[in-house]
């Protein structure tokens, strides 16, 4: 793991902007291509203090060979920043689990979850999970539906120094397997005790509509259709939190950006 150089303004704030995007590496449903540019574009667009990333890749031929975590903190102007691969190789393809024991191998393929902040942040961790033992029918763009393995899943968590104290935030990529998806959300709420409230869960937890919070007993802050991106008809993209309440949210957006067949979930909170 790793923090980008540099401090920003700790001016205080009275809202902030969270966020989770799920990058399909990067991919344009336009024309197929990944181009960085993409990735600056949509970052400004969504334009968040804190952001949680699925499906990105690192030093991957398919997308050009960047770093896509580190793309998008600089052109969101955030100081710090992780990627935390969940595999090495290319998903789909051929690849390998990544392990809780062995160091991140900085300059190898790898494929998992970022998350990007604006605020400092004084503490990260790390959650892994194996991957479920069946697969699954998925709609894949340009495919249609395909049977798919699973993969092995992680979690990051960061306790950020926000305006009025410090808070934790956490994103994830659950599994698609039903059931297990619940059981990984059960997981990741125990992770988060202990650690200091309110609690922030973003992420793409494939699981729709009002599921994440009945199984996490969270409160859900969006309820906003987010897939797939063309003509999103279901919620797999969230927001969680607690302890927040309704009216410390301002707002909350699902948004298409240039990249992916998810539209990001956007709320501004005021913590």
């Amino acid at each position: 793991m790793r923090d980008a150089r540099g401090a920003p303004s700790l001016d205080p704030v009275s809202n902030l902007r969270l966020a989770s995007w799920n990058l399909l590496h990067g991919r344009s449903l336009m024309d197929g291509k990944t181009r960085p540019e993409d990735l600056h574009a949509g970052a400004k667009q969504l334009d968040p203090d804190v952001v949680a990333l699925q499906e990105v890749d690192r030093f991957q031929q398919r997308s050009g060979g960047v770093d896509q975590t580190a793309e998008i903190a600089a052109a969101a102007g955030a100081s710090w920043w992780t990627f935390v691969p969940s595999l090495w190789g290319v998903p789909g393809r051929d690849w390998t689990p990544t392990s809780p024991d062995e160091p991140d191998d900085q300059g190898r393929a790898a494929y998992g979850v970022g998350l990007v902040s604006r605020l400092p942040v004084l503490e990260w961790d790390v959650l892994r999970f194996p991957p479920a033992p069946m697969a699954m029918p998925l709609l894949v763009p340009g495919q249609g539906l395909v049977k798919v393995d699973d993969e092995p899943r992680v979690a990051v968590r960061a306790v950020v120094s926000g305006p009025s104290g410090p808070f934790t935030v956490i994103g994830t990529h659950l599994s698609f397997v039903p059931g297990v998806n619940a059981r990984q959300l059960r997981r990741v709420v125990r992770w988060a005790a202990g650690k200091p409230a309110p609690h922030v869960l973003l992420g793409d937890l494939n699981m729709p509509g009002r599921l994440p919070e009945w199984v996490s007993g969270w409160r859900q802050l969006a309820r906003v259709r987010t897939y797939p991106s063309w003509k999103p008809r279901v919620q797999f993209d969230h927001v969680l939190a607690s302890p927040v309440t309704a009216h410390q949210v301002r707002n909350v957006e699902s948004m298409r950006l240039p990249v992916s067949d998810h539209n990001a979930v956007a709320v501004t909170l005021t913590l």
